[in-house]
């Protein structure tokens, strides 16, 4: 994503170190387990197979996505919206963006896992095209729900133009 994009008020941009305040705060709201900050330093710093998007209103971070890209398989790591701005759309922008992205840097699938008891969220997944491939039992430490396992193997339509400064060329 060379330049931000815009849906109403909310921009969508790659995620930067500037955001990790926001970013974590977000997730510690969200998540009963959350990654910590310093996680999310050593992703954007360290990892090369990982990409994150962050969805901004008003100055402030609404929502995040990230993956992991290696050779043609990507992983989505983590979403998150902010309560507040769930069922408006940002999930879907956020999905959509990262998937974008993902097929940008030559992935051909995405995979992720999502709660069982998370029907908004597998709603939204199936409706851009995963499908359940499988069931992770007791995958959420938290409380030893199960995690369905999601596959969208038709991302959308690479940019043949994209170029990402993070891409590791021998």
């Amino acid at each position: 994503m060379d330049k931000p994009e815009t849906a109403g008020r909310v921009i969508l941009r790659p995620m930067t170190l500037s955001d990790l305040d926001g970013v974590t705060a977000l997730e510690k709201a969200t998540f009963a387990i959350p990654w910590s900050r310093e996680s999310f330093r050593q992703e954007l710093e360290r990892n090369v197979a990982a990409r994150y998007l962050v969805a901004e209103k008003d100055g402030e971070i609404i929502g995040y996505a990230g993956a992991w890209i290696i050779l043609d398989e990507s992983h989505i790591t983590n979403i998150a919206v902010a309560e507040p701005e769930r069922g408006r759309g940002v999930g879907r922008r956020l999905t959509e963006g990262l998937l974008q992205l993902l097929s940008n840097l030559g992935a051909s699938y995405a995979t992720l896992e999502v709660r069982e008891s998370n029907a908004r969220a597998q709603r939204l997944y199936e409706s851009l095209g995963f499908i359940r491939v499988g069931i992770r039992k007791k995958y959420y430490e938290d409380n030893q729900e199960d995690a369905f396992l999601m596959v969208c193997d038709h991302l959308p339509e690479a940019d043949p133009d994209y170029e990402d400064e993070r891409t590791v060329h021998e």
